[in-house]
């Protein structure tokens, strides 16, 4: 097929390789605009598509908007026979959605109708949902509300937002993969009326942990959040990052440790610290950190 690929972040890579190794023919790619980066923050840096697409020879295009005419009729005189979408960032106006012969298919990161929106990976952790997946969903207008293609199913058990987007990248990307070899015999099926929840974008004052919350809840945050924004605490003014945490016997004050080991009360159990990181120093076991910056028991968290 004749493709145009739309994504941005590192989730979109494996299913634009996917498709340029199955023999389809990407005529070009569309992501977000390189952003502010590099080491002194300041360097234009192209996002992770943007990479993978120019290594490939592949033209890529970065508007910061599809609402304009002259923008849809560059997209339309691509000629595509479809369009593939993987968390672009941008809205797809109704010109840009009709223009491929077969429309445009979504790899969403859930089983739709569940966890619409554009962070259903963390939400899914943040509900402690068991399983999670993909769907491939043709595109329309409204909020990830397109019938469905095709989905696939995986559990959760203790990854990370991190581990689960790696691995739901790779299956979504195979997904995709399969779905337009068979599109010919894929009956869309309308998405159910029940079920629909909504994944907010995450906000970073969420990932500070919440230890009135119950112990489950707060390792859960922990997961969800790593790596990015990462949950937090603060002691005597200084942030630390909590990369990796345990279920843990006790009960206290909520947020107050238990013990020298790291190990905090919440509202219903208690948390072990398994990893850590200080602000501007690189990620460490827990116990490192205990040995250079002791923290006795019955330290307050906030």
């Amino acid at each position: 097929m004749r493709i145009v690929f739309m994504g941005t972040p590192d989730f979109a890579v494996p299913a634009l390789v996917a498709l340029v190794e199955a023999g389809h023919e990407v005529v070009a790619v569309y992501s977000q605009p390189p952003r502010p980066g590099g080491r002194r923050g300041k360097e234009l840096t192209p996002s992770p598509v943007h990479k993978e697409a120019e290594a490939r020879g592949i033209a890529v295009h970065h508007p910061v908007s599809l609402k304009s005419a002259e923008e849809q009729e560059k997209f339309v005189a691509l000629g595509a026979d479809i369009a593939v979408v993987a968390a672009y960032g941008l809205l797809l106006p109704q010109a840009v959605l009709d223009a491929p012969r077969f429309g445009c298919l979504n790899i969403h990161a859930s089983i739709l109708p569940r966890w619409r929106g554009a962070a259903p990976i963390q939400r899914a952790i943040l509900a402690g949902d068991p399983t999670t997946g993909v769907t491939i969903m043709q595109m329309e207008i409204g909020l990830d509300t397109g019938p469905m293609l095709a989905t696939l199913r995986t559990t959760i058990d203790r990854k990370t937002a991190g581990e689960l987007t790696a691995e739901l990248a790779e299956k979504g990307a195979q997904l995709m993969v399969g779905t337009l070899r068979d599109l010919a015999v894929h009956r869309a099926v309308t998405q159910p009326e029940d079920g629909v929840t909504y994944a907010k974008k995450i906000d970073k004052a969420e990932a500070r942990l919440d230890f009135t919350a119950s112990a489950e809840q707060v390792e859960r945050q922990v997961r969800a959040f790593m790596p990015a924004p990462g949950a937090f605490f603060e002691l005597d003014g200084e942030r630390y990052k909590v990369l990796a945490a345990d279920l843990a016997e006790g009960s206290g004050t909520p947020g107050e440790t238990l013990d020298d080991g790291l190990t905090v009360a919440c509202g219903e159990g208690a948390i072990r610290v398994k990893r850590i990181q200080r602000a501007g120093k690189p990620a460490m076991e827990a116990a490192d950190l205990l040995r250079g910056r002791p923290v006795a028991a019955g330290t307050r968290l906030a």
